[in-house]
């Protein structure tokens, strides 16, 4: 088996695994990364009772995948599962959080419009509190998740459509130079000033109401938001389970460096960006998407507890954002 090929599990779901790998035989020895977790499964459920190597390989793989599941269980926006990856005789295991979603997180209350209002949806929350809440999930929600927003898709448009150019003078030109078209024939679709016009209100930080103007129920969702975020940022976060080292991923899934860099979620509408989020994600859908959500390498039995911890607190942050997108604004 290439142990640097793929991870030890690759299950649906919220699925967790060690690996399919080590041998059960009796008189065989854990393997490196069932020691180290091992160990840990001994600090937070001590056994006097004497158990042969298979029997104690399926404690410590049942009580890792119970307290992982345990952990991402309310969490219900994406899916996320751990994966161990079982390393070499040069690289310690490590434990990555994948994502499964992929997609535009659905944003519920923030993005419905007036339009709608005498028909499906009788109450659309005002202006100023969906722009709000938006504004805190742009600038929160990728310090857990592996997602995008408006942007890094400009950005792209920028690089792909108008060589770095954020101007229309600017996009006009690298268009006429660099893609031989006429400038009398370019269309005025294609060009930044046209793009940003299709951004709804409610993604314009500018219309973002304080919190002093929206109702409690809401005000205190934006304050917990941040308030985890805060919690989550402040941690250990070098050493946890949601930083994001590629350069070691690489050594250990080499699969991922051929990978465009373009994660699997993002906060853009499609309603309004369809064109451009199919020609910036065509890649990913072709060649994976980088939907790592976290990495961390076990290089001592320590670090499973502190991985431990900082999901937590992670799935904490998730579940303010989470119940920020689940506010009702007809309960009010």
């Amino acid at each position: 088996m290439d142990l640097l090929s793929r991870p030890s599990a690759d299950l649906p779901g919220r699925a967790v695994g060690i690996s399919p790998d080590v041998p059960a035989m009796f008189d065989v020895p854990l393997a490196a990364h069932h020691k180290l977790i091992g160990r840990w499964v001994e600090t937070i459920v001590p056994s006097d009772s004497i158990c042969t190597r298979h029997e104690a390989r399926a404690r410590i793989e049942r009580t890792f995948n119970d307290a992982v599941l345990d952990i991402l269980k309310p969490f219900d926006i994406v899916d996320l599962r751990a994966v161990v990856l079982i390393g070499d005789d040069v690289l310690p295991p490590a434990l990555v959080l994948i994502c499964d979603g992929l997609g535009q997180i659905d944003l519920g209350w923030i993005e419905k419009s007036n339009v709608l209002r005498e028909t499906v949806f009788a109450n659309v929350a005002p202006l100023g509190w969906r722009a709000a809440a938006y504004k805190e999930l742009v600038s929160t929600l990728n310090i857990a998740l592996p997602v995008s927003h408006y942007d890094d898709l400009f950005d792209a448009v920028s690089m792909y459509h108008w060589e770095g150019e954020v101007t229309d003078e600017g996009a006009r030109a690298a268009l006429v130079e660099w893609f031989c078209q006429d400038g009398d024939e370019v269309d005025e679709e294609m060009l930044p000033s046209a793009m940003n016009a299709r951004r709804p209100d409610w993604m314009l930080a500018a219309n973002a109401a304080p919190l002093k103007d929206m109702p409690p129920a809401l005000a205190n969702r934006i304050r917990a938001l941040r308030k985890a975020h805060a919690a989550l940022k402040a941690h250990d976060f070098d050493n946890g389970a949601w930083q994001l080292d590629l350069e070691l991923l690489w050594k250990y899934v080499p699969d991922y460096r051929d990978r465009p860099s373009e994660p699997p979620l993002t906060l853009v509408p499609f309603d309004q960006f369809a064109r451009e989020l199919d020609e910036i994600n065509r890649p990913g859908m072709e060649q994976g998407f980088l939907d790592v959500a976290g990495f961390c390498q076990l290089d001592d039995a320590d670090k499973v507890g502190a991985w431990f911890a900082s999901l937590k607190l992670g799935v904490k942050f998730l579940l303010a954002a989470q119940d920020l997108l689940n506010f009702d604004p007809a309960g009010l």
